[in-house]
């Protein structure tokens, strides 16, 4: 296994749990925060989310090859 795939695909799951949490704020399923029932949160947090799980899976891809 590769190092740099190994921390690709964690950093892609991180990103993506980053944005699944700023999602489900924008949304208001996550109260208690400045962030909660806002606009903007309910955009950036899915095109995060999407951004994460794209370079995890891409990673996850160059791993299992190998």
């Amino acid at each position: 296994m590769r190092p740099v795939f190994v921390g690709t695909l964690a950093l892609g799951v991180i990103v993506a749990l980053f944005g699944a949490i700023w999602a489900l704020q924008g949304f208001g399923v996550l109260q208690g925060s400045p962030m909660s029932n806002t606009t903007t949160w309910s955009i950036i947090g899915p095109i995060t989310a999407v951004i994460g799980v794209v370079v995890a899976v891409a990673s996850w891809r160059k791993l299992s090859r190998r």
